[in-house]
């Protein structure tokens, strides 16, 4: 019983680091954040950073590594999706300033 609990574990463990790497690799090649909720993404990341410490205090190393890999993916989808809004609004023309000039 005790290794199927394990394995039951394990595998929620990858299937849901795992999960994350299709939106990290979309973003990659397309470059498109559009989609991404920033807010989102930023309660989630801090979320899987507790469960980082929690693993960590616990001395589980599954829960400790699986959420480690998790939290640099989704570390990874918010630093892309933040860099990107940031890059799209400094190539945006200041509008309100060209009003002013005319």
């Amino acid at each position: 019983m005790t290794t199927l609990v394990s394995l039951i574990g394990i595998s929620a463990a990858c299937m849901t680091t795992i999960s994350f790497v299709p939106q990290v690799y979309a973003i990659l090649k397309s470059k498109n954040t559009s989609g991404i909720s920033v807010t989102m993404y930023s309660i989630f990341t801090f979320g899987v950073f507790l469960w980082v410490i929690y693993g960590f205090i616990i001395e589980d190393m599954p829960v400790f590594l699986a959420n480690l890999i998790t939290l640099i993916l989704t570390l990874s989808v918010l630093t892309l999706t933040i860099t990107s809004r940031i890059r799209q609004k400094s190539s945006q023309p200041d509008t309100v300033r060209s009003s002013d000039q005319n």
